[in-house]
């Protein structure tokens, strides 16, 4: 049970034990899209947490390239808090995504010189 491994030492001031780790919520998010959204080092997650009211915690899921992403707190901070995070990891894909699409374009649009077979 992951809540054993929260204990009052290492929660947050606003996180009200017991209550709210109980049923938290749970996101999956790919490792290249963490940096993006809680910055170097995960250097945001402070600022996220104070403003959101609530407790986050990463863990990286062996053998795949997602990381767990665990909200706890009251629980219409950590619902709104998961959808704002789903809503960044939509937009960053997307984001990626016309990138790539945009990349690939102009790689086609490029005129080849005679010397390209």
């Amino acid at each position: 049970n992951s809540d054993t491994l929260v204990t009052s030492v290492n929660t947050l001031p606003w996180v009200k034990l017991p209550e709210d780790l109980k049923d938290p919520e749970v996101l999956l998010v790919q490792m290249r899209l963490l940096e993006a959204m809680f910055g170097p080092e995960g250097s945001q997650i402070p600022y996220i947490e104070q403003v959101s009211k609530i407790m986050l915690m990463l863990k990286a899921l062996e053998s795949s390239d997602l990381t767990e992403v665990v909200v706890y707190g009251f629980y219409l901070c950590k619902c709104r808090t998961k959808w704002m995070l789903q809503s960044m990891t939509e937009w960053h894909c997307q984001h990626q995504e016309r990138g790539m699409l945009k990349l690939a374009e102009s790689m086609t649009a490029v005129e080849l010189g005679p010397w390209v077979k």
